[in-house]
């Protein structure tokens, strides 16, 4: 059954039944130190603007401030190990034998974030860092420009875990007339190098929602490390590509978040594959016992 929940992801896991999902993918905060949003824009009919748009008109175009509860959130944390690690711990838990964690961070944690994970599910249990770079936005002039995340495949099993490589995707070769030309016609599967566009600010793709990653991305994984049938879970939905991408592919899908945004998008984004809408209550609150009175208390 696919579910669309909302609330604590913590409480939530920790609620799931053990080796209960088959395949996890998070896109957590970064911990940039920014506020994460997509920015929202406006166009004014203007003879003095800085576009022409429909009719040959001029529209001058204005960003619109961020309002409170849009569509962003602080990617700021004190602590932010300590912020992911329970919830890492309970995602080790909950996987399948033949399970696998995909965790998508950028150079700025990665090597903290690998030396936990490593803790966590054992440093055997480290199958890949995925290297997904793009060629998009700003270039900076004082160092060499970032432009890739890092993303982490761990199994919950050194050596039994899903890989269906025959059913990834394949790629064009950088020399097709190396290979010959039923090679070159046919592809080649990829490296732990993937090269894929972000998201077009402009395409159908885009929800606008905040750090919205490629469906191509997520297909590339849901493809060659779960199976039809089996249960994919991303705790850190945002968008809800995760559950595009598992539902495209005939995979359950259980979608977590606690931001009223992201489950407003992730709810008309996946409408087509019927989610049930949940609330996560919050963590029960235990009233301290009372004591009896001096008198009432049996002697031991």
């Amino acid at each position: 059954m696919n579910r669309i929940v909302q609330g604590d992801n913590l409480n939530i896991l920790q609620a799931m039944a053990a080796e209960s999902v088959d395949l996890i993918y998070v896109d957590p905060p970064f911990n940039t130190g920014k506020r994460q949003a997509r920015k929202q824009i406006k166009t004014i009919r203007d003879e003095a603007g800085d576009r022409v748009g429909f009719g040959g008109f001029r529209y001058r175009t204005e960003i619109l401030e961020q309002q409170n509860g849009g569509q962003g959130y602080r990617d700021s944390f004190d602590d932010f190990l300590g912020f992911l690690r329970p919830r890492l711990v309970e995602a080790h838990r909950i996987l399948s034998a033949t399970g696998s964690l995909f965790f998508h961070i950028d150079y700025r944690e990665v090597h903290y974030c690998k030396v936990m994970l490593d803790e966590i599910f054992g440093r055997e249990c480290f199958q890949n860092e995925i290297i997904w770079a793009y060629d998009y936005g700003a270039r900076a002039t004082k160092r060499w420009p970032a432009k890739h995340d890092n993303i982490l495949w761990y199994s919950k099993d050194p050596k039994q875990y899903t890989f269906n490589l025959n059913e990834s995707d394949r790629i064009p070769y950088m020399a097709p007339g190396l290979v010959g030309a039923k090679k070159a016609a046919r592809g080649k599967t990829p490296t732990d190098v993937w090269w894929h566009t972000i998201v077009s600010p402009t395409g159908k793709e885009k929800t606008g929602y905040a750090t919205q990653k490629p469906l191509g991305i997520l297909e590339r994984i849901v493809r060659v490390h779960s199976n039809p049938n089996d249960t994919v879970l991303d705790f850190f939905a945002g968008s809800g590509t995760t559950g595009a991408a598992a539902a495209k592919h005939g995979r359950s899908f259980v979608m977590i978040d606690e931001s009223a945004t992201a489950v407003a998008v992730m709810e008309k984004r996946l409408v087509a594959f019927s989610p049930r809408r949940e609330d996560s209550p919050p963590p029960a609150v235990r009233k301290p016992k009372r004591r009896a009175p001096a008198s009432q208390r049996s002697r031991q």
